[in-house]
């Protein structure tokens, strides 16, 4: 039975930038629903291959049976471990969604969303052990705020930190609500939709170690991809998007840029798009996701 995914957010603009041939070899590293998986495999002949990762065991209801599909349960990062498993050493193109799934956000026992109560978990993959309660309950003040500033981006992350703690000491937070009224009080009601979302954010980045994980499959990914090959990544906010702008620009997350002798940069990939690729105002108008979407794409050199 498959899941209620999400609509994938600019599958046409995403398939577009994979440049797709009909006989290569892909990897949607986001599988998901299995949206952009299947726009792909329509477009491979007999001698196409496509590789699908996903940590989230809910995402295997999705599983295409396709003789030149397979599905792979482990985090992006394993990229290049898990192709040699399949003696894969080359590919034509990756994909990459960072938008958590509409049936993650919707499942209130996975913690993802600020409107339901359920157990504050925000685990992408349910196996690990480490979930948003422990790090609200355990986690010193510091880290605390180390993460509400840094991943968050919150002016008020000292703030946030001791009003978690202030709550932790009186009873364990274990709920999305007991975490929402332990610092309601910060909240402004004008952005308080915004404010609550930026903490969860954070919650969620630290929990998964998604901005590592990224980094990782980045780097990962000009291993994998043959000359020519193409890489296309959805992100959803500043943090995500700086450090793949960053990679494509440069081959590196601080987006310092090297030159040869005669002053041309060496950055390992084109850039197919200068700018990022934004949703059509009729799809955010149809799908409310894409608005803070920003798509790039780049071509190994």
């Amino acid at each position: 039975m498959n899941m209620p995914y999400h609509r994938p957010v600019m599958l046409q603009e995403c398939i577009d930038g994979l440049n797709i041939k009909p006989d290569g070899v892909y990897a949607d590293v986001t599988f998901g629903g299995g949206g952009h998986s299947k726009a792909i495999l329509e477009r491979l002949n007999a001698d196409g291959r496509l590789y699908a990762f996903d940590r989230d065991a809910s995402s295997k209801q999705n599983i295409i049976n396709d003789s030149r599909f397979s599905f792979i349960e482990d985090n992006y990062a394993n990229l290049i471990s898990n192709l040699r498993m399949f003696r894969e050493f080359g590919l034509d193109g990756i994909l990459a969604d960072l938008g958590v799934s509409s049936y993650q956000i919707d499942e209130p026992s996975r913690g993802f969303s600020t409107r339901f109560n359920g157990d504050l978990d925000l685990r992408m993959d349910t196996k690990q052990s480490l979930s948003a309660q422990n790090i609200v309950n355990e986690y010193g003040k510091e880290d605390l705020t180390r993460i509400f500033r840094y991943y968050g981006e919150l002016k008020a992350a000292k703030l946030i930190a001791n009003a978690i703690i202030a709550r932790r000491e009186a009873s364990p937070i274990k709920t999305t609500f007991d975490l929402k009224e332990s610092i309601a009080h910060l909240a402004s009601p004008k952005t308080e939709n915004k404010f609550y979302a930026m903490v969860f954010q954070s919650l969620r980045i630290e929990v998964n170690s998604e901005l590592e994980s990224l980094k990782e499959m980045l780097k990962q990914s000009l291993e994998c991809l043959k000359q020519g090959g193409r890489l296309v990544v959805l992100s959803y906010h500043s943090l995500e998007d700086r450090i793949v702008k960053n990679f494509l620009r440069s081959g590196n997350f601080e987006g310092i840029e090297d030159k040869d002798f005669f002053g041309n940069k060496l950055s390992p990939f084109d850039l197919i798009n200068r700018k990022p690729i934004i949703a059509s105002e009729k799809e955010v108008k149809n799908n409310s996701r894409a608005r803070s979407a920003k798509l790039r794409i780049g071509q190994k050199r």
